[in-house]
């Protein structure tokens, strides 16, 4: 990057940390460090929902998702809006009610600890996982561009997001997020202006989304049914609405946002709008991914996306080898951009029959650029079993920091980081305030006072930040990371969102019951991912009806004299 850049991006992030810091100044007790004092407007609590949502993930992997799979990915979210009705008829009311901290309180009042301790449990797992992938995700960034061991990327991040939350907590984070959800709103409008810019002068927007459509890259809506496609239109109203309806109705990092509402109408407000604008937002960040495998049709793309992978096995005895593939792929790079530029003036004189051949060329030509790509990753993996061979994640930083004009791309980076520091920063608010509100408090320290206790908030932060810096060093053997955050989550969701509707249905099952029907549950769904019986989304149904099913199944053989 240029000084310019690097100026941007230092600015940038210094202004998101200053804000932060003094909006969060005199914070004191723990309704501040872990709720914000429960003051945020419906706007606010709605902002900083999307913006833990919105992490570096969304914008590193879901343009290179669109790139390599087309736009199908957007389904996931169809059932994201019905979870919000859900969420604001039942969740908010009762736990604003019972004045909690977080959403596992409840279970405690209505079945055990135990019963609150094992959900509570199975949260802090999912989330630090997940969380270290959050972590990962912008350490790409610098490395790619520092040309440094993304491992020394990794821990430089990890310790600047453990000093922004520990020093604000919830204040700092959910006022932040205000600021950064502008800035990431505004970059990405312009990423988008900046891509169709940059194509042929005779191709407008809806040229290109003609061609993308022809290239199949505009799937938005498979009807068919399957189990085992991940993205259709009935996993994500199904599959998606039970994940959304868990991930914000049980999951801390979404619950301790909308606690902070001010009060039961700003909260459900908040949700309303989240569920209204997340769709559109998505759509829109995979459709620049869409348009930027259009932009690769009129200009040469690499062969792989991971340029540290590529220099990699260019050095070894294999690199030969690897670069007559490269002459190749060039190669049908040309003829791809001869049907390219026919099917743009095809387009710009309104000859559909031209279009049509120029389109079936194309995508001959994709077909056999595809070919040579798999056998170029056949070569890296040759060189290197190890090596990350999904360069998706990658898709989106190479044509930012090789395209966009200077000061740009250090905006471009910038709204990386803000996304990354208001997720990450999020999920260690979540994860600290769970392990001292539901396990610390509860069952080994329950006399101290609030200072104690917001001390040793602090401190835990600090010990789930390094966790998370250890995780994030193996998350880039997880492929696509937008997809692997979400499979993770759909390990832990559906049984924990069972747990939470037995208890607000199902009024006679005790937390004995619960308990052993949530452990059953959470191994079979387990068993069922290891054998990859369905796709992933479709796990978040089967847990929680699992939970539910066991559950009745239990209470119904217990002895009409048991109590457990």
């Amino acid at each position: 990057m240029s000084a310019i850049d690097w100026l941007v991006l230092a600015c940038t992030l210094l202004l998101i940390v200053l804000y932060g810091i003094w909006k969060s100044r005199g914070l004191k007790n723990m309704d501040s460090f872990l709720l914000a004092n429960k003051s945020l407007p419906w706007y606010h609590v709605g902002i900083t929902v999307m913006a833990t949502q919105a992490s570096a993930i969304t914008f590193l992997s879901a343009p290179g998702q669109a790139y390599s799979q087309g736009m199908s990915f957007v389904q996931f979210y169809f059932g994201l809006p019905l979870a919000m009705v859900v969420l604001c008829v039942t969740f908010i009311p009762i736990f604003h009610k019972l004045k909690v901290y977080t959403a596992y309180e409840f279970l405690e009042k209505r079945f055990d600890m135990k019963t609150r301790a094992l959900t509570a449990s199975l949260f802090l797992l999912q989330r630090s996982l997940s969380n270290g992938i959050t972590i990962y995700a912008p350490a790409i960034i610098l490395s790619v561009i520092l040309g440094v061991s993304i491992h020394h990327t990794i821990l430089i991040i990890g310790i600047l997001v453990i000093i922004y939350t520990v020093y604000g907590g919830s204040q700092a984070v959910s006022h932040s997020h205000l600021l950064q959800m502008g800035i990431i709103f505004s970059g990405m409008f312009m990423a988008g202006w900046m891509v169709v810019h940059l194509l042929p002068g005779n191709i407008g927007f809806v040229d290109a989304l003609k061609v993308a459509g022809k290239m199949e890259k505009l799937n938005v809506i498979d009807l068919k049914f399957d189990l085992n496609n991940r993205y259709n239109l009935w996993s994500g109203l199904i599959g998606g609405f039970f994940l959304a309806l868990s991930y914000f109705g049980t999951d801390q990092t979404q619950v301790g946002r909308y606690l902070a509402g001010s009060s039961v109408t700003q909260s459900r407000l908040g949700l309303v709008m989240n569920g209204l604008l997340k769709v559109p937002m998505q759509f829109f960040i995979l459709m620049i991914g869409a348009l930027v495998f259009v932009y690769y049709q009129y200009n040469q793309p690499p062969i792989f996306f991971n340029p540290a992978v590529v220099n990699e096995v260019k050095q070894s005895e294999l690199g030969p080898q690897f670069e007559s593939l490269e002459k190749d792929y060039q190669l049908i790079y040309q003829q791809k951009n001869s049907s390219a530029l026919a099917a743009a003036i095809a387009l710009e004189q309104k000859n559909n029959i031209a279009f049509e051949e120029a389109a079936a060329n194309l995508n001959a030509g994709e077909a056999t650029a595809n070919t040579i790509r798999k056998e170029a990753i056949a070569v890296i993996k040759q060189n290197n079993a190890k090596a990350d061979v999904n360069d998706s994640n990658y898709v989106f930083l190479h044509f930012v920091t090789t395209v966009f004009p200077v000061g740009f791309i250090g905006l471009l980076i910038a709204i990386i980081f803000l996304a990354a520091m208001g997720a990450t920063a999020s999920g260690l608010n979540a994860l600290a305030s769970t392990t001292v509100v539901d396990i610390y408090k509860r069952l080994l320290v329950k006399d101290a006072d609030e200072k104690h206790y917001l001390t040793a908030t602090r401190w835990i932060t600090i010990a789930w930040g390094v966790f998370c810096i250890i995780i994030a060093e193996f998350a880039g053997r997880l492929g696509n990371l937008i997809e692997a955050v979400n499979i993770l989550g759909s390990l832990f969701y559906g049984t924990i969102l069972g747990i939470f509707l037995v208890a607000f249905y199902l009024k006679k099952i005790k937390g004995a019951t619960t308990f052993y029907a949530a452990l059953i549950a959470e191994a079979l769904v387990i068993l069922i991912y290891y054998l990859d019986v369905v796709a992933f989304l479709w796990l978040n149904v089967i847990g929680c009806l699992l939970v539910m099913g066991i559950a009745l199944i239990i209470d119904s053989l217990k002895p009409r004299n048991s109590y457990a």
